[in-house]
């Protein structure tokens, strides 16, 4: 068999060692072609493409960001394409003149929509969940997001020690536009005191209040980390309107940080590295057995798979009665 492999949507850590895994277990084990294919879905448009080679999957697994580089390119999109222009057709036909008998398809939500659109068109994929956000559904967690949140947490234990010399309240912002898994997570490992995210309401008096009885108690900081998809006024990020609006409310000299990328970069924790092996093994598993049309997940510690029409299109949020927010209210930590 003769298997493509493209990384699509953000860069994140781990999706080398995921390409490793797929390439490694394809070639040695069940004696596969792999093809690697440029700047995602657009490598399948122009034809961009190397046949890999051990030698080309040589040190990738602690290596961050994709060597096949990535692109946001959305095929199925009609927006903006020129007329006669029919790029689903497009990328059938390359894949066919490849001689691929299935593609792996690395990427977020965007990409296991674009995935199961192919399945319909009767192309043979398999997908694997790649977001540091873990707002993918069907999977407990996608690979990226451990390493994003010891990014994260170790940002705020350093914010620690300069909030209390300066008795200051630190607000820092993190990753997660609609769904807040990275700052539920972070902000438990990293002790915070106030944890905003998209999914919970929140009112600045209530996070006011927290501040005050902190000091009242004889604590004269406190942490606050928030996603940054939380309500704001629109005008500001949502660290920076945070910080403005405690200040108003407590009258306590706040400050922001901004992570911003830095939580996608570099080397991938062992966990996200186990994980992508065991997801990108698994995939090829899959494609020798003939199951297509199917993303790979993680379910308590079993590898498995879904099929795309169960899971595209879905996200996962935090729910209220998720444990770490239970615990974290039990404990007085506020969520709004």
């Amino acid at each position: 068999m003769r298997i493509g492999i493209l990384t699509s949507g953000g860069d994140c850590p781990g999706i080398n060692a995921t390409i490793r895994g797929v390439c490694k277990t394809a070639m040695n084990y069940y004696g596969m072609e792999v093809v690697g294919i440029h700047s995602g879905f657009q490598g399948l448009l122009t034809n961009d493409v190397e046949f890999f080679t051990e030698k080309t999957i040589s040190g990738l697994l602690n290596q961050g960001g994709t060597i096949l580089g990535t692109s946001r390119e959305k095929p199925f999109k009609k927006k903006g394409v020129p007329p006669g222009v029919n790029k689903p057709a497009i990328m059938e036909e390359n894949i066919h003149k490849l001689g691929l008998d299935c593609v792996v398809c690395i990427g977020g939500n965007g990409t296991q929509k674009t995935a199961l659109k192919m399945a319909a068109m009767g192309l043979n994929v398999v997908s694997v969940p790649k977001t540091i956000d873990n707002d993918i559904w069907g999977t407990d967690f996608s690979f990226g997001f451990d390493t994003a949140v010891s990014i994260a947490t170790d940002a705020i234990d350093r914010l620690h020690s300069t909030a209390s010399s300066h008795k200051r309240v630190m607000v820092i912002e993190v990753m997660g536009h609609k769904a807040g898994w990275i700052a539920l997570y972070s902000g438990m490992a990293g002790g915070g005191d106030v944890i905003l995210i998209p999914e919970i309401k929140y009112d600045i008096r209530n996070v006011g209040e927290t501040i005050m009885t902190r000091l009242k108690k004889g604590k004269p900081y406190s942490i606050v980390v928030v996603a940054e998809g939380i309500e704001t006024d629109g005008n500001k990020r949502a660290a920076e309107y945070i910080a403005h609006e405690i200040e108003r409310e407590t009258g306590i000299e706040s400050r922001q940080t901004v992570l911003g990328y830095i939580q996608r970069g570099g080397s991938p924790t062992p966990f996200d590295r186990n994980l992508s092996t065991r997801m990108g093994g698994h995939a090829t598993e899959l494609i020798a057995n003939g199951q297509f049309g199917r993303m790979i997940t993680l379910q308590g510690n079993e590898i498995s798979s879904l099929p795309l029409s169960e899971v595209a299109g879905k996200l996962k949020m935090v729910t209220e009665d998720h444990d770490l927010v239970v615990q974290g209210r039990h404990m007085g930590v506020c969520f709004g």
